[in-house]
């Protein structure tokens, strides 16, 4: 199941103070043998159609034009890659927009430098037999969630925004066995499901959904996943940061004109730890490249009306431990 979350902030705030403690400084930038610059840009998750865009770029021999090296690495624990890139153990890393907000409170200089998905994938799931026709049909329903209290403020919020009583939803902490609570009607519906992984998995499963997106009930619509470096790591960097957004930026544009081709070149370079379903990651992409879509924005820019009204709804929501500014939480290159 998909560790993917962002959400146990308790334990990444202590884990990462203890390592600045022990490691000072960002990831330098690094040459190899043919002059390039070496960058490390540790994932998310294990290699998925979300990263298609990077393949590509290393595929097409962008990351190459721009005179980088670029080491793609998956990290042992989803939580560990804002960790490493904060003390400097990597140069970027794939994180999600809240969890660079709650970091920041915190006081890791953490920063991000790209929205690569521009919208939630973290969505509401009921099945459609069920008769919800809206979040105020939960009151009386029963919501599984991943042991992650933030997701209870989600749907909390969605509820209320649609005119029904959050206090009559009731709450089942099923852990990462999202799917299987749905499949076997242990709940009614589940958040900390995303649109493009678990919704695809239930419906090969025979699952009929209804979908519901936190952005159209109250939440803000919040870029769901960004490329994060340290402070330091930016001014040190910049240049280089700044050759691989272009760089990645091509790399998008290619997925986007070709997009079997380039989903092709991702599931060659597949783990064999973790196997892709090419049906599901090709439907996958599908879902996902109008969200990475930036409009007439360059890929991957950021504004500061995004990051207030996602500081502004995590303070309201009592997820803030003191108060952040904007501008201390992105930089557009």
């Amino acid at each position: 199941m998909m560790l993917r979350n962002w959400r146990k902030s308790a334990k990444l705030v202590l884990a990462v103070t203890l390592m600045i403690g022990a490691a000072a400084g960002c990831a330098s930038k690094k040459q190899s043998g043919e002059g390039e610059t070496e960058l490390t840009v540790l994932l998310d998750w294990y290699p998925n159609a979300v990263h298609t865009f990077l393949y590509a770029a290393e595929s097409q021999g962008y990351f190459k034009e721009a005179g980088l090296k670029v080491k793609l690495e998956t990290p042992a624990d989803t939580n560990d890659a804002l960790k490493l890139v904060s003390t400097g153990k990597a140069d970027l890393a794939f994180s999600y927009q809240m969890q660079v907000a709650v970091a920041r409170a915190e006081d890791i200089p953490i920063v991000s430098v790209g929205a690569i998905v521009r919208h939630p994938l973290n969505q509401l799931f009921v099945r459609d037999s069920d008769g919800v026709q809206s979040p105020k049909d939960l009151e009386g329903r029963t919501v599984g969630y991943p042991s992650l209290p933030l997701d209870e403020e989600l749907i909390n919020t969605m509820v209320k925004s649609d005119g029904g009583d959050p206090s009559k939803v009731k709450y089942v902490d099923v852990g990462w066995d999202l799917i299987p609570s749905m499949t076997t009607k242990k709940v009614d519906g589940i958040i900390g499901g995303y649109i493009n992984h678990e919704k695809l998995l239930l419906e090969k499963e025979g699952q009929k959904l209804t979908v519901f997106d936190p952005s159209k009930y109250g939440v803000p619509d919040y870029y769901e996943l960004v490329l994060t470096a340290s402070e330091s790591g930016v001014e040190k960097n910049s240049d280089a940061i700044k050759r691989f957004i272009e760089a990645a930026s091509k790399g998008q544009a290619y997925t986007v004109s070709h997009p079997d081709e380039a989903l092709k070149l991702l599931l060659d370079q597949q783990s064999a730890d973790f196997p892709l379903d090419a049906e599901v990651e090709k439907k996958s992409l599908a879902i996902l490249l109008p969200l990475m879509d930036a409009g007439n924005e360059p890929f991957m820019s950021q504004s500061a009306q995004s990051w207030s009204d996602v500081i502004n709804w995590l303070k309201e929501h009592g997820q803030l431990s003191k108060d952040v500014k904007a501008d201390e939480l992105y930089r557009n290159l």
